[in-house]
């Protein structure tokens, strides 16, 4: 398990802890221990599959056009796996950027079989967005800057002692 890294913020007992990243861990807390490193390896490991995939999707288009079924089935083979990966490459574009709600999680569940048909698609909307940042990081970044956010005013509203208090006479 990484090591939290330690800021001034994390230091204190109680501190929020930032939910890891696969592949990061919580080094997209402060750039750290190959933090680079791993967007530009994962990125373009990200782009190989991809080809790899692309290989294999044209050894599958081959065989229907040895198996001579027809035109129209190779066709319809080639507009399958174009229109999944475009609407895979979309959804997982913008899948990154926030969290679903209870709605939209219902309607992600059904997409899995169109993200596995276009994984295309999938995979190159991953090594575009290591492009950027880690997938993921700017929700988790989000997230964790407001719990850090609310457990700073809630221990600020906790100081002294509460018995020295002065009560309020109505």
């Amino acid at each position: 398990m990484p090591q939290q890294p330690k800021t001034p913020e994390t230091d204190a007992p109680n501190t929020p802890t930032p939910e890891p990243l696969p592949f990061y861990g919580t080094t997209w807390v402060d750039h750290s221990n190959g933090y680079a490193l791993r967007r530009i390896a994962l990125g373009g490991g990200a782009v190989l599959a991809a080809i790899a995939g692309a290989f294999v999707l044209r050894f599958a288009y081959q065989g229907v056009v040895l198996a001579d079924i027809g035109r129209w089935a190779s066709v319809l083979l080639v507009a399958a796996f174009a229109v999944c990966s475009a609407l895979a490459f979309s959804r997982t574009l913008t899948h990154y950027g926030r969290r679903p709600d209870e709605r939209e999680a219902a309607a992600e569940s059904s997409m899995r079989s169109i993200r596995v048909i276009g994984f295309i698609g999938v995979l190159l909307a991953y090594a575009l967005r290591t492009c950027v940042e880690a997938p993921g990081e700017k929700l988790h970044r989000a997230e964790y800057e407001a719990a850090l956010a609310r457990h700073e005013r809630q221990r600020t509203a906790r100081t002294g002692n509460p018995a020295r208090r002065r009560k309020n006479k109505r």
